[in-house]
């Protein structure tokens, strides 16, 4: 569904990929896998609280509905009045007027990066860095079904189990919850 594009937003993101707490930054972005000459689409929402993926769908089209699901996904897990700012690069489905639509539903802001310019994205590109390298390229599969119960596998590994040097060796979650203020509900990491 290509339909009517709307205009680029600013880049207000601006590479500042720090947050202070949950919910406040959001980033997204489409990776494609091939194979058994198919293609899978994958489209994680990464909080840059703790890089934690807090939603993401996948399908065999780049289409708005791809998109669309893993941000409506994310906005479920939210407190009333949290509106992260959301950071995307470029791509049809960040410009069509459903994404804008449901930003605006909730009260959120738009980012995008520079065309062209993939460090503005580089906590998405390396997210799907490491996907690669620790599950994709390690691991065979015969049929799309398999690669999807892999990146269903892994991303509940990387936001329960896998350690990051960044979190002081804790896994999303597990920083998540260490750091969350007592009153405060948890928002739970797929």
């Amino acid at each position: 569904m290509r339909g009517k594009v709307e205009t680029i937003v600013d880049n207000v993101l601006d590479r500042d990929f720090n947050s202070e707490t949950p919910n406040q930054k959001w980033v997204t972005d489409v990776k494609e896998f091939a194979i058994e000459n198919k293609k899978l689409y994958l489209s994680p929402t990464i909080d840059l609280f703790d890089r934690g993926v807090v939603s993401y769908t996948m399908s065999m089209s780049p289409n708005t509905a791809l998109t669309n699901e893993s941000l409506m996904r994310a906005y479920q897990g939210l407190r009333p009045g949290q509106a992260p700012l959301v950071h995307t690069d470029q791509r049809f489905q960040y410009q069509h007027v459903s994404w804008a639509g449901i930003l605006a539903e909730h009260g959120a802001r738009a980012s995008m990066s520079r065309r062209g310019n993939c460090w503005d994205s580089a906590v998405a590109e390396n997210f799907f860095g490491q996907l690669k390298s620790e599950m994709f390229y390690v691991e065979s599969f015969t049929t799309v079904e398999d690669l999807m119960a892999a990146i269903d596998e892994y991303i509940h590994w990387y936001n329960h189990e896998r350690s990051s040097s960044r979190l002081g060796g804790l896994a999303p979650m597990e920083y998540r919850n260490k750091t969350a203020k007592g009153d405060e509900p948890i928002y739970q990491l797929c």
